[in-house]
């Protein structure tokens, strides 16, 4: 196939504007996929994406289209339409930006209903930065919604282009979808407009474990081409493999004889080592610059629930990790639930789809820690990082905490319900500028704050009317300090958070509280305490269980009853001091629930 008959490009939009649906369509019209075979999402293929109605992983496909005449007659050249269907949420914008280096071109979605979204603007800024030909789409135009027009205005200002320049489309009535399609072919540039090169070079932008061909590479070729049974290598790693397989996406994975310069699809590698396999990592003999290493944000350890499985949550920690570059491991281990390991993430939704995808997919249900950001904390010896409240020395003289840049887009109606909240996020000073009939917020934020609650809140207060966006920036100094959780006089190191100084009392209180609902009594009373430093700010106890000891005795002399209540005490006093809480997996997997 000629370079000049290939385009590779990307859907891009905020969540829920109908990238799915838009991809549905586009493999209908090219009759990539059998009529029979049709579903809605056909794309999401991981059981948690339909679940949930959003994109997790990209996903690409190839389609062949011949543009048609204006009697509707096809021409008789064909061409080749590499498709890559991104996440629309800002925990995934990883996904997205790997994308960007595999194509030349993107859509960009709009809701008719909704507008220009917050991770429109991120997502758009992205496609720029990468160098992208950008085309403008307002979707959903069925819904006669009566803000279309002025929609088709901010989008058109977006793209600095006029809004005749805007498709307007339907992806469920697919009215407009042929039109977008042969634009892409018009107007998209080709393979040819990026540099490629003779010698033998691909870029690994996703990867897969197969248990009977190994690691399989996502690749998009910039140089060369690659055939079954090539002995090749990994640069990065220096590794030399033979390759089992290569094929494209349609969009199940279909082997061909080979795959060419300005072509996506798959190299299977039978490599067996997860370790073996980077993104951003070339196959063959010439490297270039692949991506830049995403910074975990969020941290949570891992247990498994069955102690036995920790070999097995190994295992499929390193599986995921091929299919999400993001992850980051390292060993973990907690008195209480045994050995682990310690996960980063890019946010609370990352975490939240990792955990359960290690249920659904391995069958390995885990019991976690409270989610945790990294902080940088000034001692004698000079700066640390810790990513693990109970790493916080005994003596320090300040913590820094990791900060956000927020976006917030808003109808103007809902600028002071966000204002309402900015206290309770300890938001800092909100600059505002207008987009249309919307407010668009800029504000910094901890990002400790965001990964509590801050996306319901912000729902709550906007009647889901505002969105937001984020992006890490910088450690700036915080008036916090560690809570610990002590049950019988024993540290439970599990539970030890950072939290500002001013709410310590209030999750103190509340751990406390949960803790005396959660736990079982036992035969002597439990003292359960929050501190601070050292300090207690909370308290509870849970009393011991109680025996009639004198049941037994009918009448006679009180002091004989009075003998077995003091050796009653007596043996209760002894027991305590011998006394050890163990906290069970259970336990503690409520008490970590929001």
């Amino acid at each position: 196939m000629k370079l000049e008959n290939i385009r590779n490009f990307a859907i891009i939009a905020h969540i829920d504007h109908g990238k799915s649906t838009l991809a549905d369509r586009f493999l209908e019209i090219t009759k990539t996929v059998d009529p029979r075979e049709m579903k809605a999402q056909y794309l999401d293929q991981l059981e948690l994406e339909r679940e949930r109605g959003i994109t997790i992983k990209m996903a690409p496909v190839r389609m062949k289209y011949s543009l048609t005449t204006n009697d509707q007659r096809p021409t008789a050249e064909e061409y080749i339409l590499n498709l890559i269907d991104t996440p629309g949420h800002p925990d995934f914008g990883y996904e997205v930006s790997r994308a960007f280096k595999a194509v030349e071109g993107a859509i960009l979605l709009v809701d008719a209903s909704q507008g220009i979204q917050a991770q429109t603007l991120a997502n758009y800024e992205m496609a720029k930065k990468a160098g992208l030909k950008i085309l403008g789409a307002v979707n959903k135009i069925d819904l006669n919604s009566p803000q279309i027009e002025t929609v088709l205005k901010e989008t058109a200002e977006l793209l600095e282009c006029s809004p005749d320049e805007i498709f307007k489309i339907s992806g469920k009535t697919g009215f407009g979808i042929k039109e977008l399609l042969e634009a892409v072919i018009k107007k998209l540039p080709s393979p040819a407009s990026k540099e490629t090169y003779n010698e033998l070079s691909a870029l690994v932008f996703d990867s897969l474990y197969d248990d009977h061909k190994g690691i399989i590479a996502f690749v998009r070729i910039f140089g060369g081409e690659f055939k079954a049974h090539q002995e090749t290598k990994l640069i990065a790693v220096n590794e030399r493999f033979k390759i089992k397989e290569v094929g494209f996406f349609t969009p199940q994975m279909k082997a061909n004889s080979n795959i060419q310069k300005g072509e996506i699809g798959y190299i299977a590698t039978g490599l067996k080592n997860p370790d073996q396999l980077r993104i951003g990592d070339t196959i063959g003999n010439r490297a270039f610059a692949g991506y830049q290493e995403p910074q975990p944000r969020v941290f949570v350890s891992f247990f498994p629930e069955d102690g036995g499985q920790y070999d097995e949550l190994k295992k499929s920690f390193q599986k995921l990790k091929l299919n999400d570059a993001a992850l980051k491991l390292e060993p973990d281990s907690n008195e209480v639930l045994g050995r682990g390991f310690k996960v980063g993430f890019l946010g609370k939704l990352h975490f939240e789809i990792t955990s359960q995808r290690l249920e659904k997919e391995f069958g390995i249900k885990t019991v976690n820690s409270f989610p945790s950001v990294s902080y940088k904390i000034g001692t004698k010896q000079g700066y640390i990082i810790i990513e693990n409240p109970a790493d916080l020395p005994d003596e320090y003289i300040e913590i820094w905490e990791l900060m956000i840049d927020l976006e917030i887009l808003t109808p103007a109606a809902y600028m002071g319900s966000i204002l309402s909240i900015k206290e309770s996020f300890r938001m800092g000073d909100i600059e505002s500028h207008n987009l249309g009939q919307r407010i668009l917020m800029k504000t910094k934020m901890p990002l400790m704050e965001l990964i509590s609650d801050f996306d319901d809140q912000l729902k709550s207060a906007t009647h889901g009317f505002a969105s937001f966006s984020y992006f890490l920036t910088d450690y700036k100094k915080a008036d916090l300090v560690k809570i610990d959780v002590y049950v019988a006089k024993d540290l439970v190191i599990g539970l030890s958070r950072i939290v500002p100084k001013n709410k310590m009392e209030y999750e103190a209180r509340q751990m406390a509280q949960r803790l005396k609902d959660l736990l079982p009594q036992q035969q002597f009373s439990q003292a359960i305490q929050i501190s601070a430093g050292s300090r207690i700010i909370a308290r509870e106890t849970i009393p011991a269980l109680r025996k009639d000891v004198t049941g037994c005795l009918y009448g006679g002399d009180r002091t004989r009853k009075m003998k077995l209540w003091k050796k009653q005490k007596k043996g209760k006093k002894k027991l305590l001091e011998m006394a050890k809480v163990n906290i069970s997996a259970d336990v503690f997997k409520e008490l970590l629930k929001k």
